[in-house]
């Protein structure tokens, strides 16, 4: 009997093709889970970009901006925090009067100085070196011991005063008669006295006026105007002839000559008996480093004998005369004695000759590089002593005073203190002036960095500049103010901030498409389309809700 199998067939439904309106085939529908694992996906994406990659971006590509007093970096810059002025203690001695006379001729003076005095930056106060105490009209005496100037009142035949060469004493003879009793209002001993104290310190007036005035750090209204357009031209030649200030300097001492002879010298010898003193007194405002050399053969780039000033120029060719360089960054002053016969012909009416001659010299100064001396020697000596050096050391010595900006008037001790409280006004101002620029800089440029040593040399400068402004008048004044300004110089020229301001926004941009554009462009198409989808699937659901009421 055969068997008889039976097998049952499945069935397999064959796929729904649709059509659109305009008879296109539609892809079939897709699974429920198909839609949520996509979603899912690009939900996925999205958050790890979200919540992954924009902090990392944002952590690692921030630019750090410290924290900067820009409204105290700002009144600094306008004068609000600080208006130099000097409180200059002038010691009086009077040992040929009583005690109650010479109060009483301080106290007049003061007076009297006080009518004189019109430039605000200064406050000369009158003490009397015996008593050790202020006069009744003058404020508590200054933490600094040490006086500007002494007044040495001596008895004499007539009224008359004389500037010691070599220390910061003024003498004042006077005739006894002329001593103000008890009950004197004035008196022209006084008046006398308070007129020599303020053509002594005139200079000094006029050359800080000139400062205060031409800085951006002062307000325009507060500025001096007492200062004549001839004044004004006169210091900014000056200033314009100075060097910048510097803490040290580097002098370089050169022989040049056109042949083989000279071929030795005695410069260390000549430089430590006639310019050595000058440098020791200067040590407590510049520091010194020295170095010579010997150029045989050395070409001048003009052969006349009588050079004219336009000659000067191109007289010291680089090419030919290889110069030291500056050691340890310091400014370089050069020094350059040249052995030859020519000298500099000066045409001027005022310093020609009676017979009409022109007048010559053998050295010229070159304003912020150094000096250029004439020396003709014979031609077949060897060797140049100290004792013929005497005269271009001297020279060099008085030029570099004038490269320095020391004060022409006054004796060498009274130019110098000058000299410290100019540099300490100067360096004030130009710290100032930094922490404005640095303050307007950061505003300026919102997505600069700020490092945080910008941030502690800010702090540095405006705590010294604090104890260089309370401290003006004394020596320790220009140690602050130096410091203050090499603090706001680094802060400003800070590398890592110098660095972003020559990458604008248009840079980022250029530099961040070719990098997200690949990765952006799939990730925001992804998350249209599917939000496409999902507006389409809910307006689809929609409309067959609405078709099972209807129905």
């Amino acid at each position: 009997m055969a068997e008889t199998t039976t097998t049952d067939s499945v069935v397999i439904p064959e796929p729904v093709t649709t059509y659109d309106d305009g008879g296109r085939k539609q892809p079939p529908p897709e699974k429920a889970a198909d839609v949520r694992r996509r979603t899912l996906v690009i939900v996925s994406f999205w958050l790890i970009v979200l919540c992954l990659g924009l902090p990392i971006w944002w952590q690692t590509t921030t630019i750090y901006r410290a924290k900067l007093p820009l409204d105290e970096m700002l009144d600094w810059a306008d004068g609000r925090a600080c208006r130099p002025v000097f409180p200059l203690r002038i010691s009086v001695e009077a040992n040929d009067l009583q005690h109650q006379e010479a109060q009483n001729l301080v106290r007049l003076t003061q007076h009297a100085l006080d009518d004189l005095n019109d430039f605000a930056g200064h406050h000369l106060r009158l003490q009397l070196a015996s008593s050790g105490r202020p006069s009744e009209t003058t404020a508590e005496t200054d933490e600094d011991d040490t006086s500007a100037l002494t007044i040495r009142l001596v008895q004499g035949d007539s009224t008359a005063s004389a500037l010691h060469p070599h220390s910061p004493v003024l003498d004042i003879t006077y005739p006894p008669n002329s001593i103000p009793t008890q009950t004197s209002s004035s008196s022209a001993l006084a008046s006398y006295i308070a007129t020599q104290l303020r053509s002594t310190f005139a200079e000094e007036q006029a050359i800080i006026s000139y400062l205060l005035s031409t800085t951006s750090s002062f307000p325009a209204e507060q500025r001096p105007q007492g200062l004549t357009p001839e004044a004004a031209d006169a210091l900014a030649k000056r200033t314009t002839r100075s060097l910048r200030y510097s803490p040290t300097y580097h002098l370089t001492f050169s022989l040049f000559t056109g042949g083989h002879l000279p071929s030795s010298w005695d410069i260390e010898a000549a430089v430590a008996e006639f310019m050595k003193p000058v440098l020791d007194i200067l040590t407590p405002i510049h520091n010194f480093t020295i170095d010579t050399q010997i150029q045989l053969y050395a070409t001048p780039g003009v052969q006349s004998q009588v050079l004219n000033k336009e000659d000067l120029s191109s007289f010291v060719n680089a090419a030919e005369w290889p110069l030291s360089p500056s050691i340890g960054g310091a400014p370089t002053v050069n020094f350059i004695v040249y052995i030859g016969n020519q000298t500099i012909g000066l045409p001027t009416a005022e310093q020609a000759g009676s017979d009409g001659a022109t007048a010559t010299s053998q050295s010229w100064l070159v304003p912020q590089w150094g000096t250029v001396y004439l020396l003709p020697l014979p031609e077949d000596k060897a060797h140049v002593s100290a004792s013929t050096l005497k005269q271009p050391l001297l020279t060099f010595t008085s030029h570099l005073l004038s490269l320095l900006g020391t004060p022409q008037s006054g004796s060498l001790p009274l130019r110098l203190s000058t000299l410290s409280r100019i540099r300490s006004a100067d360096l004030l101002l130009r710290a100032s002036s930094t922490l404005g620029s640095l303050a307007r800089l950061s505003l300026a440029l919102p997505s600069i960095s700020i490092p945080s040593s910008v941030a502690d040399g800010v702090s540095k400068t405006m705590s010294h500049l604090r104890l260089a402004c309370d401290t003006l008048g004394t020596p320790g004044a220009l140690y602050h103010a130096r410091v203050a300004e090499e603090e706001a110089e680094r802060a400003f020229f800070e590398k890592s901030m110098v660095g972003q301001l020559y990458f604008p926004d248009e840079h980022k941009i250029a530099v961040y498409l070719p990098l997200l554009g690949p990765v952006g462009v799939p990730l925001v198409m992804g998350l249209l389309n599917e939000l496409k989808a999902w507006r389409k699937r809910r307006r689809e659901a929609v409309d067959n809700g609405k078709a099972k009421k209807e129905t």
